[in-house]
């Protein structure tokens, strides 16, 4: 039996077995990958220097196992190719063991290096010289802590070929485009041929170098392989009707859903057929379409304008040029061009430090090349376009001081004095400063809460409806603007975005959301995560509302909607809710804090809009939001660092979520199953963060001791709210420590490891994409160290410090206060009684006046004893206690009893608005009773 057989034969065999499971989880495909490349590696050094012949027949069984799940893998990978692996079989099957080590080692260390990327390894080739570079590219990546690389040098991609090819024709194609490189070209690319519709799904989702895709000819829907990584994005597809589906049809559909999974790769079109009549199809999603006969050479170099458009930073760009010219600076800013820094006797170390290229792009001017940022013409222009195109906005606009300005920015754009806002209560702090500034009326919706971990997590759909169904009876639904969320919030629940939008348009149809996506930035580039961005949603149900099969689907809707009794609230509350597709406007914004999730100076953020009003109602007002809170001074360095993160984000995103997803699930894997971690650390799980009634599908933890991570994606398909993976949330109870301490007592001064949220009883540990294999076993060994630590503690104590040990963590996890619902505001800040609202601005602006307050403390009784009295007791200002890091309470708010039992039972040390040896700061019974302004 020749290779080819053998190969096919070994992977239909090898369809039942275990390690082959494991290539149906597209998310562990790339560790699956370096492990088993490693474990050969390994397996054939001890096989040749084994003498022991029956270890040595279990080693050769073990390294043919490993050969065909990897055969399986670099199927869909350009390097090693077919070629290399027919070579690895010949010399397997001729038993020469020997050389076939010194292969495999190359070859890994091909890959450790990607050398591959930079110029053509051979692994036919047995020379010194040979494996010396591929061992110099090694030790560079070791002692740089990245692939060796040159900035200078071509960047590498690979191209999917979609054809069902003979092996002899797919070499022809790989040399033809092979042939068609030359050293000017400013990228270098290689290529992967594969025969199915279903092969050219997975080879998307498990290799990130493909950048570009030329669907060619016919070609066969079922793959040889039990694709089971498949079944989520195929459902609904029938194999006996895709298989009669002309080839026009098969292709454009394979488009569809190639961009549905990866938007960012560049598709092209060659077809058999009458090619004018396939362009006039909804090939929206082809860059262009070839006829057969068209050479090579014009396919080369449209897949290569087309990867350049991504690759193109205009605004970095312009500054980097501008930084080259010779100037004179006749304005502000000494330090422009470094000149106050290179003349001085005492500041050069400054220099030393950053180098020179940051000053001589230091500049205030806006032409010469550059731009204006508040209002772009050029290079910034181009850049916030391409932004757009990235993120799947009809609009991007970058900010420079960060998501707290954004949100500020929208606010303003979009809420005029009075309008009322629904807005979850415990969002971030520039929200609730936000609509100071505007003048909102301001109704606040309580998140579930997650008493035992003294955190919040989302506002229900229930609730939101409940809300909007009041002002719509109380005639205020006019009144309400816009809705306001954080996704995902900073513990990682993660809204169900597209259903929020479409049962509240069914409500008000053209209410406005602003959705904080401060910490989710990086969900775009995951197929698993994006359909639950802003963004995306906003698309899916635009383009939903637009068919003629969503118009029938709502008009049976309507018909049985209207059989029922509107003024009952199981109506609205118990049922799915669709909106009027004659009625409905999408008008949806999101914030990212580009600087906290991907490649982005401190700082840099962006706003993202698709609005299908903003032409015409919101542009001016917008512009002026942007240019109230935007500095005429914006940092050169941010904005070109965001223009540099997003082309990142659009060649190699993909690629690095997948990488921190890894991170992530390695992570937790490891904590739900060492014995010693579990006894200390708890990593909360999907049920513990999402309570039932909120989890359709009844997924309790993305992992299973038996399966793997095999149930994330069901989760993230149907429930009300999820958990994002790559935040874990470890409870710390049982050590007896509390968040803080064991954040900077513990991680911080003795480790040197950095956390960002603590709770009671928890800390938050967030993988991000610049994290690595080498981080999470360094903190899973410092855990270790830690729960070995606490163990020894426990040991050595004696009864009375038991006592005290015991206490702790009874106290830590067993008397933890409720956290308290918002109570409302006073009458003399609402202006319906019918409904919650509150104006918030007359309540902060009221406590200017130094008459207007007083301060009460609850520390000695004295605040009881007036709501004893009597007495509605209100806030004149935020009190924020970190943690939790959300107002407790907001100046016109009633201070609750279960409110000030919260206050009492914190044992943390900043609270914002709150001074110890005065109290809290409240508005006299005399302020209250003044007429409210008009």
């Amino acid at each position: 039996m020749n290779n080819d057989g053998k190969g096919v034969a070994m992977h239909e065999s090898s369809h039942t077995e275990t390690p082959y499971t494991a290539l149906g989880f597209y998310h562990k495909i790339s560790q699956l990958r370096a492990d088993t490349w490693n474990a050969l590696k390994r397996d054939l050094g001890q096989l040749v220097r084994l003498n022991d012949e029956s270890r040595a027949r279990n080693l050769i069984k073990a390294i043919d196992v490993k050969l065909t799940r990897l055969e399986i893998i670099e199927d869909y990978h350009a390097f090693p190719s077919k070629e290399d692996f027919r070579h690895l079989w010949s010399l397997f099957d001729r038993e020469e063991y020997v050389l076939l080590e010194k292969v495999v080692k190359r070859l890994v260390r091909a890959l450790i290096s990607e050398s591959y990327r930079r110029r053509h390894v051979d692994l036919s080739e047995t020379d010194a010289d040979a494996e010396d570079l591929e061992t110099l590219d090694a030790l560079a990546q070791l002692r740089h802590g990245h692939p060796a690389s040159n900035s200078s040098a071509q960047p590498y991609f690979e191209l999917l070929i979609v054809d069902n090819l003979s092996a002899q024709e797919e070499e022809v194609v790989r040399e033809a485009f092979h042939s068609l490189r030359r050293p000017e070209d400013r990228f270098v690319y290689d290529v992967v041929t594969v025969r199915s519709f279903e092969d050219a799904l997975i080879a998307v989702l498990v290799n990130p170098n493909i950048q570009a895709c030329l669907i060619r000819y016919e070609f066969p829907y079922k793959s040889k392989y039990n694709l089971s990584a498949l079944r989520n994005y195929l459902e609904g597809l029938s194999e006996q009707e895709l298989e009669h589906q002309s080839e026009a049809e098969r292709s454009i559909l394979l488009s569809s859903m190639i961009h549905e999974l990866r938007p960012e790769i560049d598709q092209f079109l060659v077809t058999s057929g009458d090619v004018e009549a396939t362009a006039s199809r909804d090939i929206r999603h082809f860059n262009r379409i070839f006829y057969r006969e068209t050479d090579y050479i014009e396919q080369h170099h449209t897949i290569l304008r087309a990867i350049d458009s991504r690759y193109r930073t205009p605004f970095f760009d312009a500054l980097r040029e501008y930084s080259k010219k010779p100037t004179g600076v006749f304005h502000a800013m000494p330090i422009s061009r470094g000149k106050s820094v290179t003349r001085s006797h005492w500041a050069g170390h400054m220099i030393d430090f950053y180098g020179i290229n940051i000053f001589l792009a230091e500049t205030s001017a806006t032409s010469g090349g550059l731009d204006s940022l508040l209002q772009p013409y050029g290079p910034i222009k181009k850049a916030q376009e391409y932004a757009a195109r990235a993120f799947g906005a009809r609009q991007s606009f970058f900010v420079t001081n960060g998501t707290s300005t954004a949100n500020k920015i929208v606010v303003q754009a979009l809420v005029k004095p009075r309008d009322i806002v629904l807005i979850d209560r415990d969002c971030h702090k520039s929200h609730h400063y936000g609509m100071v500034l505007a003048g909102a009326h301001v109704s606040y919706l309580d998140s579930y809460p997650l008493n035992d971990y003294s955190m919040y997590g989302a506002v229900p759909l229930h609730e939101i409806k409940k809300t909007l169904l009041a002002y719509k009876r109380a005639g205020q639904l006019h009144r309400v603007k816009m809705l306001l969320l954080t996704n995902c919030t900073f513990d990682g629940v993660v809204y169900n975005v597209r259903r929020v939008m479409e049962e509240c348009l069914a409500i008000k149809p053209d209410l406005v959301f602003l959705w904080d996506e401060a910490w989710f930035a990086f969900a775009t580039f995951n197929p698993t995560y994006r359909p639950r961005t802003a963004m995306h949603a906003a698309r899916t149900l635009r383009d939903r509302y637009r068919s003629e099969a969503y118009r029938e689907e709502y008009a049976a809707w309507k018909a049985e909607f209207d059989t029922l009794d509107p003024d009952d609230d199981a109506t609205w509350l118990d049922r799915r809710l669709m909106p009027d597709p004659e009625a409905v406007r999408i008008r949806a914004y999101a914030t990212h804090s580009t600087h906290k999730t991907l490649t982005s100076l401190r700082q840099g953020s962006m706003i993202h809009v698709y609005d299908q009003e903003f032409r015409q109602r919101v542009e001016a007002p917008f512009h002026e939001a942007y240019m109230t809170h935007t500095s005429t001074s914006p940092n050169y360095q941010i904005l070109a660092s965001l223009d540099v993160g997003r082309m990142q984000a659009e060649m190699e995103g993909f690629e690095l979520v997948h990488a921190q997803v890894e991170a992530a699930l390695s992570l937790r894997e490891q904590l739900y199953t060492h014995p010693l971690l579990q006894k200390y650390f708890r990593v909360l799980k999907n049920s513990d963060m999402v309570p039932a009634e909120y989890r359709e599908s009844g997924v309790e933890s993305y992992y299973d001791p038996v399966t793997g991570w095999n149930q994330m994606e069901e989760a993230w398909a149907r429930d009300e709210f999820v958990v994002d993976p790559t935040r874990v949330t470890i409870a710390i109870g049982n050590t007896g420590v509390d968040g803080d301490a064991f954040k900077n007592e513990y991680l911080m001064n003795k480790y040197g490891i950095q956390i960002n949220k603590t709770s009671r009883n928890t800390v938050l540990f967030m993988t991000n994409i610049g994290t690595t294999r080498g981080s999470i076993a360094y903190l899973l060994d410092v855990l270790i160290k830690l729960a070995k630590e606490f163990e020894y503690r426990w040991e050595e104590s004696s009864r009375p410090e038991r006592k005290i040990i015991e206490r702790r963590v009874h106290s830590l996890t067993q008397e933890l206060p409720p956290l308290p619902d918002f109570s409302r505001f006073h009458d003399a800040f609402r202006q319906c009684p019918e409904t919650p609202e509150g104006d918030i601005r007359r309540a902060y602006f009221l406590s200017y006046d130094e008459e207007n307050t007083e301060y009460l403390r609850f520390d000695n009784g004295e605040l009881q004893a007036e709501m004893r009295a009597g007495r509605d007791v209100v806030s004149a200002s935020f009190v924020i206690p970190y943690p939790p890091g959300f107002p407790v309470l907001v100046p016109g708010q009633v201070i609750s009893e279960e409110i000030l039992h919260f206050l009492q039972a914190l044992d943390v040390k900043e609270i914002h608005g709150y001074r110890p040896e005065l109290g809290l700061i409240v508005f006299t019974e005399e302020a209250l009773a003044a007429p409210p302004e008009t």
